[in-house]
């Protein structure tokens, strides 16, 4: 689980495919950090094991699935990537919930200055559109924003000055490819919304009401 505050960005050294496994390794000062073997990272926003670093990279596996489904799989040397360490109990959630499980693939269609701060346009998959709120919550290559304006096709955010320094926004160009994942919390009011919730909820357990409901009492 993740909050979608970028912690450092890195640069990826390589891409090793061996059938249907490749393993990422990234350039960064994270890897100075106090790394557990076996912990999860997200790398532009998708969630990755740990497998092996030292000082100045660290190595993760990412399977084929993985690479058809995101971003990762069109890398090459020297891509700029989005890095977060999994959340702690004790952090503050700053950003939003985040599985660095990504939902779709979009496009970067603009951008504008508005002062210091830029508002981007990115295309919004049909799959994921009706989880996009304005003033909701998504998440594009990892990093943790509000939606200020939605479409039917597209949505925007307003990036200010120390998201752009902080992540890969600041060199991003029309046309980009970005991971995107949609707020965890919308799928869950949409189950809990569908009709099949209240079926679920009956089987769950007989209760008084319930008997007195259907005339047993």
């Amino acid at each position: 689980m993740f909050t979608g505050l970028i912690e450092a960005t890195g640069k990826v050294a390589n891409l090793e495919r061996s059938g249907k496994l490749c393993r990422l390794r990234i350039n960064s000062t994270l890897a100075q950090a106090d790394l557990k073997l076996g912990e999860s990272i997200a790398v532009n926003g998708v969630c990755l094991t740990l497998t092996s670093w030292d000082r100045n990279s660290f190595v993760a596996d990412v399977s084929s699935e993985t690479l058809e489904v995101t971003t990762l799989g069109k890398l090459g040397p020297g891509a700029q990537v989005n890095l977060e360490r999994a959340l702690r109990l004790c952090d503050r959630l700053g950003g939003h919930i985040v599985s660095g499980h990504v939902d779709a693939v979009g496009q970067l269609q603009s951008r504008v200055s508005e002062g210091e701060a830029q508002c981007l346009e990115f295309s919004l998959p049909g799959a994921i559109s009706r989880y996009v709120a304005t003033k909701g919550s998504i998440t594009i290559d990892g990093i943790s924003l509000t939606v200020n304006r939605v479409t039917e096709d597209s949505f925007s955010v307003m990036i200010i000055p120390h998201t752009l320094e902080m992540t890969t926004l600041k060199e991003m160009r029309a046309g980009a490819s970005v991971n995107l994942e949609s707020d965890i919390l919308a799928r869950y009011v949409e189950r809990l919304a569908s009709p099949g919730a209240e079926r679920a909820k009956n089987a769950a357990g007989i209760s008084l009401e319930f008997l007195a409901k259907n005339g047993f009492m």
